[in-house]
């Protein structure tokens, strides 16, 4: 099969693995379950305790002792058999602890694919720039039909969707096994890999006022990741308990309407270039955090009859809200560091977004819903919710331009001009 092709494969399922729970895994705890929302935002700070240690472990091991692709079928292995056992779980604190589990062995995977991939298409003469954006693509396509695979099999508060993500990641977990292989490093550049690993070289960008600033704001906006994640398809799903909408489209497939912002997010990718050319960073992020300003605005007035058009603008625009401030700052860390540092530069984004800004997002979001919009009958106030959220994403909004003073100079937009 031509390498591409299976790189494709390899992109969609990981993602498919993903899509088949995380949005709908809200619905299945509040209308299955039943149980509290800070216990819920305690499951999805799993993700990001996960993101902030396992990728480095996992870089460490690929570098010094096993293959790349070994390892990370490995890992979905054991994630197979762990997403497998969630359903038996029957209280939320044992839920805890298996789903970090889970997540431990997933999170790596998403590092690991992509040095999959990069050693896959080097070690083929194939120009990773202009070929890999192409394949990665196609995860993206991968978390949408997983959406539609398990909302138009009505299995969004059913346990069945960690089963289907549990077959697709032992699918993938055999087939890793048969991509090309990745091997470790040469001992000579193991103090050099653990050290680039552990990001170590990175924290000395907090030195630098504008990096700093950069970080915090990212860990920020991983806050309002988190949050639409996790509440996004629990909202559209409660529109059930109200005999007006319980019949419509929107509210019986929830996660389909959900999936548009995964297509606008595709879309958005293509317009960071011309974006951060003609703007530069600073406004490209600011246009990111008046988008999750719409985004979190628009759903605390849409409904799913007269208001959907507020729902699926909301979605649309998450793409702007996501892409304008994840693959841009990956840019602008690509752009404004030293090679001697970028790969652990990178590494601390991610740990920044993916780690501390989903913890912060997923305790903060679950204590403030449990505390103030929780009504006696558990429902849940989702447009004082919505609310709150886009006022916390204002007020992000508002500080940004004032404390971040980068300029938008001829270097940059050189840097990254396409070739």
């Amino acid at each position: 099969m031509n390498i591409k092709l299976r790189l494709i494969l390899m992109n969609f399922m990981q993602f498919f693995i993903w899509g088949s729970w995380l949005i709908t895994i809200g619905a299945y705890w509040f209308q299955n379950k039943h149980w509290s929302g800070a216990q819920f935002g305690a499951i999805f700070s799993t993700m990001g305790i996960s993101a902030i240690f396992m990728p480095a472990i996992t870089g460490i091991i690929s570098d010094r002792f096993i293959n790349a692709e070994k390892l990370y079928g490995i890992m979905h292995i054991l994630g197979a058999l762990v997403l497998f056992t969630l359903p038996l779980v029957k209280d939320p604190s044992t839920f805890f602890w298996v789903m970090l589990l889970n997540m431990l062995f997933y999170m790596p995977t998403l590092s690991l694919s992509i040095t999959v991939a990069y050693s896959a298409l080097k070690s083929s003469n194939i120009d990773v720039v202009k070929e890999y954006p192409p394949i990665r693509i196609w995860g993206t396509i991968g978390f949408i039909a997983a959406l539609w695979t398990v909302s138009l099999t009505h299995n969004e508060i059913s346990p069945n969707q960690f089963y289907i993500a549990s077959a697709v990641a032992m699918a993938l977990g055999i087939y890793s096994f048969s991509l090309p292989k990745c091997p470790p490093l040469s001992n000579k550049n193991v103090n050099k890999s653990i050290k680039n690993s552990l990001g170590l070289n990175a924290f000395a960008l907090f030195k630098t006022p504008k990096f700093a600033i950069f970080f915090a704001f990212s860990m920020l906006l991983g806050a309002s990741l988190q949050l639409t994640n996790a509440y996004g398809d629990t909202y559209i799903h409660d529109f059930k308990n109200v005999a007006e909408y319980k019949e419509l489209i929107a509210v019986k497939y929830p996660a389909i309407i959900m999936s548009i912002s995964q297509i606008s997010e595709t879309l958005f990718i293509l317009a960071i270039p011309f974006f951060l050319r003609k703007f530069g960073i600073k406004y490209v992020m600011l246009f990111s955090m008046l988008a999750w300003v719409l985004r979190f605005g628009l759903f605390a007035f849409g409904n799913p009859a007269g208001g959907l058009w507020m729902i699926i603008s909301s979605c649309i625009v998450y793409g702007m809200a996501f892409d304008f401030f994840n693959i841009s700052g990956s840019l602008f860390i690509e752009t404004q560091t030293t090679p001697e540092i970028r790969g652990s530069a990178q590494g601390l984004f991610m740990m920044m977004v993916n780690g501390f800004g989903a913890l912060f997002g997923s305790f903060a979001s679950g204590i403030i819903i449990d505390s103030f919009f929780t009504m006696a009958d558990q429902s849940k106030n989702w447009h004082g919710i919505w609310l709150s959220f886009a006022g916390y994403a204002l007020v992000i909004a508002i500080i940004f331009p004032f404390v971040f003073r980068y300029k938008h100079t001829e270097t940059y937009k050189q840097a990254i001009q396409p070739t």
